[in-house]
């Protein structure tokens, strides 16, 4: 038995969902209709340079469509025959999703927690797109239900933040996340191993960050190379700035990284997905994410190892 409660080898999130819930919660993607400020000109123009949305919003995603509606789709399109769910998790994601003035943002998150089988909301954002009106409001709302922000970080170094076109700093994800914290909401943060100019030595030698960070969860996400992105151009052009980790060699890294990451610390994802069609290089040639999972544990027993043996703070 480990420090989270159970005999897995890594603090996971469907532990975290079944003690919080009962059983297994699914997410249902939403699509708000926003923009992000790196887009619409306020601090760049273009978005980040990986960025396109279709890749990961499933047919039912549409802003055209009521939040309403879109959940009652989602959860047809995600039912399963002698599958069923605690509840749903209504997951604003397609870009920013606190960029908007917050009575229209009160709207539409209380238009997905009307729904009697929504248990929560997810909210995707920027760490620029945070202000403390909205942090109060989702402190009064998580009273009622339960609210997650997550916060994107991508990576911890200016330098390749700038290069992905980013528009902010790591000195603002610092302090978003500091900030939402500090009102007792549940923070999230993505990283991106495989970004240009990044190599796994700098993947580790960051953790010292990210440990000291007030982190309810993260994700953790290889580089995808997507079709038609500002990224598959400078992919083309400067491939050797790009550090592509092979599956096997992906996962001796990610278990290095969980062996040092705070045992605190909920691991939501180990790696991302996407549909092949919109993939611009092979990547691992079809993995399904339950393999990943299953390598990862099989080399943390191997090893006998486990999240959080080897942090330092």
């Amino acid at each position: 038995m480990f420090p989270w409660g159970d005999d897995r080898r890594f603090n996971s999130y469907n532990r975290f969902l079944k003690q919080r819930f009962g059983g297994r919660v699914q997410k249902l993607t939403l699509d708000a209709g926003f923009t992000c400020p790196n887009r619409d000109g306020t601090v760049g123009i273009g978005g980040c340079t990986y960025c396109c949305n279709d890749a990961f919003n499933p047919a039912y995603c549409d802003p055209g469509k009521s939040i309403r509606q879109q959940i009652d789709e989602g959860i047809r399109f995600h039912h399963r025959p002698g599958v069923k769910p605690a509840g749903y998790f209504a997951y604003f994601q397609a870009f920013s999703n606190t960029y908007a003035p917050l009575t229209r943002l009160r709207d539409m998150y209380e238009e997905a927690t009307a729904h009697p089988s929504v248990l929560g909301l997810i909210i995707a954002t920027r760490p620029d797109c945070i202000d403390n009106p909205l942090l109060d409001y989702l402190q009064e709302l998580q009273e009622h239900i339960f609210v997650t922000l997550e916060i994107g970080m991508e990576s911890c170094r200016n330098e390749t933040l700038r290069r992905i076109n980013r528009g902010h700093d790591v000195a603002c994800a610092v302090r978003a996340i500091e900030q939402a914290a500090s009102h007792h909401i549940p923070v999230g943060t993505h990283l991106i191993f495989g970004l240009p100019g990044e190599r796994p030595e700098h993947w580790l030698e960051d953790l010292s960050l990210i440990n000291h960070l007030p982190l309810h969860s993260i994700k953790l996400h290889q580089l995808q190379i997507i079709r038609d992105t500002v990224m598959e151009a400078e992919y083309r052009l400067h491939p050797n700035d790009f550090f592509a980790l092979p599956f096997d060699t992906y996962v001796s890294f990610i278990a290095d990284y969980v062996e040092r990451l705070s045992p605190d610390i909920i691991i939501e994802r180990f790696a991302a997905e996407v549909p092949p069609r919109f993939l611009s290089t092979t990547g691992w040639g079809g993995i399904r994410y339950d393999q990943v999972i299953q390598a990862i544990e099989k080399e943390l027993n191997v090893r006998n190892s486990w999240q959080g043996r080897f942090v330092q703070f």
